[in-house]
């Protein structure tokens, strides 16, 4: 008999999957020369994830948690690459 295993998600951490949701509701995005997460600082990407967050927490965690750990990521990120020279 043929039996299949479930695949793992690719995400395995709690943060991980807080930026996956914010990269996919647009909150933020990637230095294209460094990969350093930056926000976007648009408030209705904020908005999206925050609700993607609230209604489809990961597994075993509820909304509530689920909307700390977007915020928490939020705050961890900012508007700038810490690698790219400052504009003049």
């Amino acid at each position: 008999m043929l039996m299949t295993k479930e695949r793992p998600s690719a995400i395995r951490t709690l943060r991980g999957w807080a930026v996956s949701v914010l990269q996919e509701a647009g909150a933020i995005h990637e230095c294209e020369e460094h990969g350093w997460g930056q926000d976007r600082a648009d408030p209705h990407a904020r908005k999206r994830a925050l609700d993607i967050a609230r209604q489809d927490p990961p597994d075993g965690l509820s909304g509530t948690e689920a909307v700390a750990e977007i915020e928490d990521v939020l705050a961890s990120i900012g508007d700038t690459c810490p690698e790219c020279p400052p504009d003049c």
